[in-house]
């Protein structure tokens, strides 16, 4: 069945210069400067996490192995081999960002290390996770943008 056509409304002045704004906007602020700022905003808060499990470059810290088998505690996976793929996911993926290369990649990761976070440690969280979510599902669905090696390398 076919959807009966609906003419719009006729637009009001208000319409009229809420519309123009909005177009000005999308001209002045580019969806690289947005994917710019998500690739750095939701990398930051993975890395400084990160940094809070090691010591020296990569050197897990007991209290990490401790907060993965007491406070944690991330089903089938033991609390050792957790403690090494955070911290190291917690760097590298968050280094792939800034630079801008494999975006999409990285942030799908980050985006299930999001959801394992929500799920299995913090589920009252949630408030947090979704503004991490946003921020990476934007990066999954459209990239890194023009400022990225992924651009530079013809990488989608």
């Amino acid at each position: 069945m076919a959807t009966p056509h609906v003419d719009p409304l006729p637009a009001t002045r208000l319409q009229v210069l809420w519309n123009a704004a909005a177009d000005r906007a999308t001209r002045v602020i580019p969806n690289s400067l947005l994917a710019l700022v998500c690739r750095f905003s939701i990398a930051a808060i993975f890395f400084l996490s990160g940094r809070t499990k090691v010591t020296g470059l990569l050197t897990i810290t007991p209290g990490t192995y401790e907060l993965f088998r007491d406070e944690y505690r991330i089903p089938v996976i033991p609390p050792e081999i957790a403690a090494h793929v955070a911290a190291y996911s917690e760097h590298f993926f968050p280094l792939l960002l800034v630079l801008g290369l494999f975006t999409r990649g990285a942030a799908l990761a980050l985006l299930g290390m999001t959801t394992v976070i929500e799920v299995f440690v913090y589920p009252d969280a949630w408030p947090t996770h979704l503004s991490w979510a946003g921020l990476l599902l934007y990066l999954v669905g459209r990239g890194a943008g023009a400022w990225s090696l992924d651009r530079r390398l013809g990488l989608r």
